[in-house]
């Protein structure tokens, strides 16, 4: 093994793991992409995040779109600049997507936060999102409604990537969603080799969520162990989606430490990175191998499951039905998130478009 290379490029020319950038950001999407990154993702907060990166320019885009498209809301400008962004995004990992003939490359963007009951305007929004590049991935959450949305997209041709998704029910019920998509195709004669199903586990933020109920209800665990909590759902549904034959490949974001990375290397899975934990990683002293099949210690699982029951609820394949997923309680969080930064995004191109009069300078 080239012990020069960065761990990360040893990861993805080592074992089948993936990882992408979690950001469209210019200049963090050129590093990962140098070290061996096949994608990159959106949302709310990403793009908020950009925008404050890259003010002048998108406030002088946000500005032209104002003048040249006077009926458009705030929104409708707000949804043309994170169109851009994504197709600018896209357009840095064309030449993945063609290296990799379309398996590999594609720039994931989210649908609205806000329709996560709509099926019918998740399916509308996702399939025009898929038509503004060739190698876009569209984001749905895993609430009831975006599970069928999610299946009806992917009947439909668009690469999903289905998001706001913690647990081993959410990720089953995609592989079963995604799975009678595919065989609907196929029973008409629709291409499915085309097809890069997602579905992202987002395991910081399942961490987080039990903290935060150890904190709200005087839970005392072992110390570490609630770190363990999203690796472990991860590697439960990895092996049943491989017992099951599921043709959608796992995704792992929402990063809190090297065990989101390091615990999951060598799986067929993706790992979305954020920057800061690239760099990390990166020029860290963590051996890269293969770890995916090693069993998170019972001792862990089994307090865990004893002490915070949202943590069965996350673990056990029959923890959740469909219907609890809006209101499971790492789910509304993120809704919640995702609906405030884009509340938020509109807030700034507002602020761009119609600056405070009574603001100096």
């Amino acid at each position: 093994m080239d012990s020069t290379k960065s761990p990360l490029l040893r990861m993805v020319e080592t074992t089948p793991t993936d990882y992408w950038n979690d950001s469209c950001a210019v200049d963090e999407l050129e590093y990962a992409i140098a070290r061996g990154a096949t994608g990159a993702t959106t949302n709310p907060q990403i793009v908020l995040d950009v925008l404050k990166k890259e003010p002048e320019h998108w406030k002088a885009r946000a500005r032209e779109l104002y003048a040249a498209c006077p009926i458009w809301s705030e929104a409708d400008i707000t949804w043309a600049i994170v169109e851009e962004l994504a197709v600018r995004g896209a357009k840095m990992l064309q030449p993945v997507f063609e290296r990799t003939a379309g398996a590999k490359g594609r720039l994931s963007i989210q649908t609205n936060p806000t329709l996560y009951r709509d099926t019918p305007a998740m399916v509308e929004q996702g399939l025009h999102f898929a038509g503004l590049a060739p190698n876009m991935q569209v984001k749905f959450p895993v609430t009831a409604a975006g599970l069928a949305a999610i299946e009806e997209a992917t009947y439909r041709g668009v690469n999903i990537n289905a998001t706001v998704s913690f647990t081993v029910p959410q990720a089953l019920a995609v592989g079963a969603a995604v799975e009678r998509a595919l065989e609907r195709r196929a029973a008409e004669g629709l291409d499915t080799a085309s097809l890069h199903p997602v579905c992202t586990i987002m395991i910081g933020r399942l961490d987080d969520w039990l903290k935060a109920i150890c904190d709200r209800d005087d839970i005392v665990v072992t110390p570490g162990y609630t770190d363990w909590a999203g690796v472990a759902a991860f590697k439960r549904a990895y092996g049943i989606y491989r017992e099951r034959g599921y043709r959608t490949r796992l995704l792992a974001a929402a990063y809190r430490n090297h065990l989101h990375w390091s615990q999951l290397i060598g799986g067929d899975v993706i790992l979305t990175l954020p920057h800061l934990w690239q760099v990390r990683f990166n020029g860290s002293a963590v051996e890269v191998k293969k770890r995916i099949d090693d069993p998170v210690e019972p001792a862990v699982v089994a307090e865990l499951t004893a002490r915070i029951r949202d943590f069965g609820r996350a673990y056990e394949p029959d923890g959740l039905t469909p219907a609890e997923f809006d209101t499971f309680g790492a789910s509304v969080r993120t809704l919640r998130t995702f609906i405030k930064a884009y509340h938020d995004l509109q807030g700034t191109i507002r602020d761009f478009v119609l600056p405070d009069p009574d603001r100096r300078g």
